[in-house]
């Protein structure tokens, strides 16, 4: 049975933040189908690409990689100016709605915790995506600024996807891939309340975890001390019908 302060902060959060007409699946066409169209847009550019221009794709992806990892690992677990509407996001809410005793989705509308709203979006795919693309097909090669775009959006994708998997039901058809259970229990562990700001931040692949030494080996013992209780109490806000983020 699902943890009854779980249930509870599940429906306040559906009733003061998301919208009645809001729809899962729009949501996640919104966001994962669009930056698919950018995808094939970008690649439908390319013209004579040189065999230079091709190492494009793994530095990009090494460079969105650690985009995801520093970005979890700063404003969207510690209080940053100016993005304390994405530490609220997540870690006051997405951690909430879902935390390492209940990971589970129990319908299209809860992709409202999981899936990014456009002001997250905006910031983290727009500033270190579209104008870094922008940029880098003025100074090297218009190839090289498509392929950019091109990986770091399908890296988006890719992210949301498997995010979205990793809170569905473990004995779905996703949930019963090979790796995911692997990946699952990577993203359960950072799902703990005591471990989530300091253990397993990339959501993706953990290659910066591994790097940093952020890997968490075991979940930590569960335990209710006075600070969880306050954090499993926190209030959402009333100001705002905006679908928040993981």
């Amino acid at each position: 049975m699902i943890p009854s302060t779980v249930a509870e902060f599940r429906r306040s959060f559906q009733r003061e933040r998301v919208s009645r007409i809001y729809s899962g699946t729009v949501h996640l066409i919104l966001t994962v189908g669009a930056s698919l169209v950018v995808v094939l847009y970008c690649l439908l550019q390319l013209k004579d690409v040189r065999p230079v221009e091709w190492l494009t794709i793994p530095v990009t992806f090494l460079y969105a990689n650690i985009t995801e990892y520093v970005a979890h690992r700063g404003p969207m677990h510690h209080r940053f100016r100016g993005l304390r509407m994405v530490f609220k996001d997540h870690a006051l809410e997405h951690h909430h709605y879902f935390t390492s005793d209940w990971m589970e989705l129990e319908g299209m509308r809860d992709l409202a915790a999981i899936l990014f709203p456009p002001f997250n979006l905006a910031v983290f795919v727009g500033l270190s995506g579209i104008a870094v693309a922008f940029l880098l097909g003025i100074w090297i090669s218009a190839n090289v600024g498509y392929l950019f775009l091109a990986v770091a959006l399908g890296y988006y994708a890719n992210y949301e996807l498997f995010h979205l998997a990793y809170h569905m039901p473990g004995n779905s058809w996703v949930g019963r891939l090979p790796f995911m259970e692997r990946m699952r229990l990577h993203h359960t562990r950072h799902h703990d309340l005591q471990l989530m700001s300091r253990f397993c931040f990339n959501i993706t692949y953990p290659i910066c975890d591994l790097i940093f030494g952020t890997m968490a080996t075991k979940t930590a013992p569960k335990r209710k001390d006075a600070a969880t209780s306050r954090a499993s109490q926190a209030p959402v806000s009333r100001s705002s019908s905006r679908a928040p983020t993981k």
